[in-house]
This record gives structure tokens, C-alpha cells and sequence, in this order.
């Protein structure tokens, strides 16, 4: 398993019956996680300081529930990077904080490649990946169908002090995008792809990560340059074992040479275990 054991604003606190203390700066939510299936040792909804906890709806879905005033939204850092928080639908934050232990892997790729890297960021959200490459001296193409999510992507990278840096944000359905730039014959040194379980894109796409993962792998290799430096997949569907990344991009990329691994990415706790938070794969070219 690869932690995000770097966090100094983020932490998770306490972990148990479906729920997941964290501290996102100085805000402590209360938020549900579905791979938290063992009893916890406190009541996480009596902890000092609980600003806000999500509660799931028996019918599906849910909403926040808020104790006392909080900030609307708010910034946490890592390291030099800066990215805005705010309690969203769906229980999300705008933010997968355990992501920094692959932003740490790609950022040492990319400053120790020597050359220049463009990379492509698809189903990019608000652009952890995108901060995180562009820091390390990448350009950086960030696509997305979410419209809200991409004008957060810029603001994190204008609060990281990195708007003078080559970024491309694109609006748009991510399938659609790659086969126009396979037309177009543009190629990247980089593929990050955070694909959904299942998703609708703007123009009414669907996306089942099932029946599409594998042939929309097989399409990005088509734009991917000569002497690629990385493939990264990350996964939190349940169910889809990190073999089964290392499985596709073994097949996908055959005969491109490099390596592929896979592996669990999770979150210490302060109770002193692990909280697994998806899966991940990437292939990465060693023909340096």
C-alpha cells in the first residue's frame, strides 16, 4: 500500500461504524466511508470541534449537517501546494487528500526525467494531479465534464502560485476529447486518469467503468509519445482490485517496455492503522 503519510493540514483522526474523522485544517468533519466496516472506540459525533457531518439517506444520497458556524470553504496546503476545501455533494470536499502518495511518485518522475514532460490529465476533478505535475516543472492539459470542477482546478493552481505554468483546462466528455486529439495527432509524455464508476457526460455520455476501462486505455496509448514516461490509473470502484490495473495496462501497453505495478493507496490514521482509499496502477518507461 502506498500512504499519504506527508499531510501536516490533513489528517485522519478516528475511523469506525461506516464513519471517518478528519481534520481538513483547522475544520474536523465527520464523513461516511464504505470500507470502514469495524466498530470504533470513541463517538466520533461527540469529538471537541465537529464542525459538520454528512449523513447518508436511507433512499440514497444525503446531505451536511452543520454544528456551529464554519468557513464555507476554505485552503489546506502540501508542502507549496495550496487547494480550496468546501463540503459538496456526495460527501465530497473538492479534495482526495490520500492522492498526494501518487502526486509524490509523478513529481519525482517528471524532475528526474531531464526533459520536458506534457501530460494529460483526464476525468482530472480539481486538479490535485495537475497542481501537482505543473509544481514539478510539467504542462499539463486538464480535462473534465464538470464545468465547476475545472474553474476550481485553476483557482487551486493560481493559490499554488502556478498560473504562469502551460495548462490547458478543458471542459469536456473525456472519450471525446482523446479521439480528437488522436485526429489531431498531439501526443503526451504522461496519462493520469481518475476515471468514475459511472458518470453522464455533458452531452448525455454515459461511462461504465466495467465495459469502457479497458478499450478507453487501449484509445490514450494512441496519443501517447514515443518515449512515454508514465501511465497512472487510479481506481476507487469496489471491487476492482489493483491487479486488475496492472492487468490492463500490461495488456494496453505491450511492447512499450517500462514496468507496471498496482497497489492499494490509503490514509494512516491516528489510531495508528491504515485506511485503504482506492487502488492504483501505472506504468512507468525505465528506458531512460
Amino acid at each position: 500500500m502506498k500512504l499519504a503519510d506527508k499531510w501536516s493540514d490533513y489528517s485522519v483522526i478516528a475511523t469506525g461504524d461506516g464513519y471517518k474523522l478528519e481534520r481538513w485544517g483547522e475544520v474536523i468533519l465527520l464523513r461516511p466511508d464504505p470500507q470502514v466496516i469495524w466498530r470504533s472506540s470513541t463517538d466520533m459525533k461527540k469529538y471537541p470541534g465537529l464542525k459538520a457531518e454528512y449523513i447518508r439517506s436511507e433512499t440514497g444520497g444525503g446531505g451536511w449537517r452543520y454544528y456551529g458556524k464554519m468557513p464555507q470553504e476554505w485552503v489546506i496546503g502540501y508542502g507549496d501546494l495550496k487547494f480550496k476545501v468546501k463540503p459538496m455533494g456526495f460527501k465530497h470536499t473538492g479534495l482526495f487528500p490520500e492522492q498526494a502518495a501518487n502526486w509524490e511518485v509523478i513529481t519525482d518522475l517528471i524532475k528526474k526525467a531531464n526533459r520536458p514532460i506534457n501530460v494529460l490529465n483526464l476525468f482530472a476533478y480539481t486538479g490535485g494531479a495537475t497542481v501537482a505535475c505543473l509544481s514539478a516543472g510539467a504542462s499539463v492539459c486538464h480535462v473534465d465534464a464538470a464545468k465547476g470542477m475545472v474553474e476550481r482546478a485553476g483557482e487551486n493552481v493560481r493559490l499554488s502560485g502556478l498560473e504562469g505554468k502551460p495548462v490547458r483546462f478543458i471542459v469536456d466528455d473525456c472519450v471525446k476529447f482523446v479521439k480528437r486529439e488522436i485526429r489531431r495527432e498531439r501526443k503526451y509524455d504522461a496519462i493520469i486518469m481518475d476515471p468514475p464508476s459511472y458518470g453522464r457526460g455533458p452531452n448525455g455520455e454515459t461511462w461504465k467503468i466495467e465495459n469502457e476501462l479497458f478499450d478507453f486505455v487501449k484509445l490514450c496509448v494512441e496519443v501517447l509519445s514515443d518515449d512515454p514516461l508514465f501511465f497512472l490509473i487510479n481506481s476507487y470502484t469496489t471491487g476492482l482490485q489493483p491487479a486488475v490495473l496492472e492487468n490492463i495496462l500490461k495488456l494496453a501497453l505491450k511492447g512499450r517496455g517500462g514496468r507496471v505495478e498496482a497497489y492499494e493507496v490509503g490514509l494512516p490514521t491516528e489510531e495508528g492503522i491504515a485506511l485503504p482509499c482506492g487502488a492504483g496502477g501505472m506504468f512507468v518507461n525505465d528506458r531512460e
